[in-house]
């Protein structure tokens, strides 16, 4: 839904406007908290200019079309009659005027039409509602330091920043979503005062939100204990909401936390999800008991590595006792060049174990593993002033087109090219 809004958006960012074309000068107004449907009119419009072509944007008489504002996207829909169907792409307002996006014109722009909201409305209503219960319920959850710093509501989630010093704990959104919950099974009825005196609404107990500019008139939407300021469109019942899941909660600023969540189907479908990927590893793991069968794969695991080590370990002590018998003798120091089918850190405890008991050596192991080529140098500490395992190690990578680097006594390098080995080894030996 958010990419759709941005499409829509880009479309409506016009290069060039036109004038308006005044079709009935008469006061428009918005029917929209109270219906999603209206018979209406074309007032006045325009044509809008962009890189995507030519829209209009459109005016009604009466207009059940919410305009982008207060975090909630605006409404898209349909304005038809028997003669024309015309899709509306967005409403925002501009203004104080309700303007909605449209690509063409009906044939007759005076006619008569049927305006009717898309169903998406019901989604960002549900929505837009948690996000009030939500509110409340972080407040009572982390204290009363946490306000509303932004938010966006749509159809398909909702999202919700707020004033807190760290991260949420698991038990902290457990029971922010445990208390959002309860508020929607109360099927709690909403108390909606339109045109209030703020100073009334206030002493109602209404929250003033942050950023928010209100005028002498405002409106309270209030569920049970929930009251807040609010231009949006809500549900009549916390009931219609459904079910509330948090999916997701982070930073967005020092201070700053937020929250992303999901209601009614969307929740609905989160948990199906969920049931199926359990029933998955029912039959995967052959039990219904996932606790058990995991518990134990992990034990088995656990020993299989274990098993698996100690294989490794005992390949490399063979390795390590063979090679000792294959160094020779080359320019005053003893060399040891081997080709070996073992894992780097077995391969790093075989080479210090080796230039540890053998006096003036010099080791070369060269390897593969999940083709990718390895050399790794060591220098016993008696040929550190003439032997450097660093350089010899940064020389033989050439071979593989690699690099790498270390100290005197130990250095690594890898490579891209694992036919290159055989040439890097032959170059080794005549260290």
């Amino acid at each position: 839904e958010m990419d759709r809004q941005k499409q829509r958006s880009k479309k409506s960012s016009a290069s060039k406007v036109h004038d308006w074309v005044t079709l009935k000068d008469t006061a428009e107004k918005f029917v929209g908290y109270d219906a999603t449907e209206s018979e209406t009119y074309i007032t006045r419009y325009r044509k809008v200019e962009n890189k995507d072509g030519e829209f209009y944007q459109i005016v009604l008489e009466e207009s059940p079309f919410y305009p982008e504002g207060g975090g909630q996207v605006g409404d898209s829909g349909l304005l038809q009659n028997n003669n024309a169907a015309v899709e509306v792409l967005e409403t925002k307002k501009e203004n104080n005027l309700i303007v909605s996006l449209v690509k063409n014109l009906p044939e007759d722009v005076n006619a008569r039409f049927h305006a009717k909201v898309s169903t998406d409305r019901r989604h960002t209503m549900a929505n837009h509602s948690a996000t009030h219960l939500l509110h409340e319920a972080l407040r009572t959850v982390l204290g009363t330091h946490v306000e509303q710093k932004g938010s966006f509501v749509g159809p398909d989630y909702l999202r919700f920043d707020f004033s807190h010093f760290g991260k949420m704990t698991d038990e902290e959104l457990a029971e922010v979503e445990r208390l959002v919950n309860e508020k929607i099974q109360e099927n709690i009825k909403l108390d909606e005062f339109r045109d209030i005196p703020i100073d009334e609404a206030i002493g109602k107990g209404a929250m003033a939100l942050f950023g928010e500019k209100y005028g002498d008139k405002v409106r309270m939407i209030q569920f049970g204990s929930s009251r807040e300021l609010c231009g949006g469109t809500h549900v009549r019942s916390t009931g219609e909401i459904g079910q509330f899941k948090i999916s997701a909660e982070s930073s967005t600023a020092a201070g700053i936390r937020r929250i992303e969540a999901i209601t009614g189907q969307k929740a609905r479908e989160y948990y199906n999800g969920l049931e199926e990927q359990i029933n998955e590893l029912k039959q995967l793991l052959k039990s219904k008991d996932l606790t058990k069968a995991v518990e134990k794969l992990i034990d088995e695991n656990a020993a299989l590595k274990s098993e698996n080590e100690g294989l490794k370990k005992e390949k490399a002590n063979a390795e390590t006792a063979q090679w000792k018998n294959d160094f020779r003798e080359s320019n005053g120091k003893n060399l040891l060049v081997k080709r070996a089918d073992l894992d780097a850190a077995a391969i790093k405890d075989i080479v210090f174990t080796l230039k540890k008991e053998q006096p003036r050596s010099v080791v070369v192991v060269l390897s593969e593993n999940g083709g990718k080529p390895m050399i790794t140098v060591g220098v016993s500490d008696d040929l550190s002033g003439e032997y450097h395992a660093g350089n010899i190690v940064k020389e033989l990578a050439k071979e593989i087109n690699g690099g790498g680097g270390g100290n005197p006594g130990f250095a690594t390098a890898g490579g891209k090219n694992p036919a290159g080995l055989q040439a890097a080894l032959e170059k080794a030996e005549q260290l």
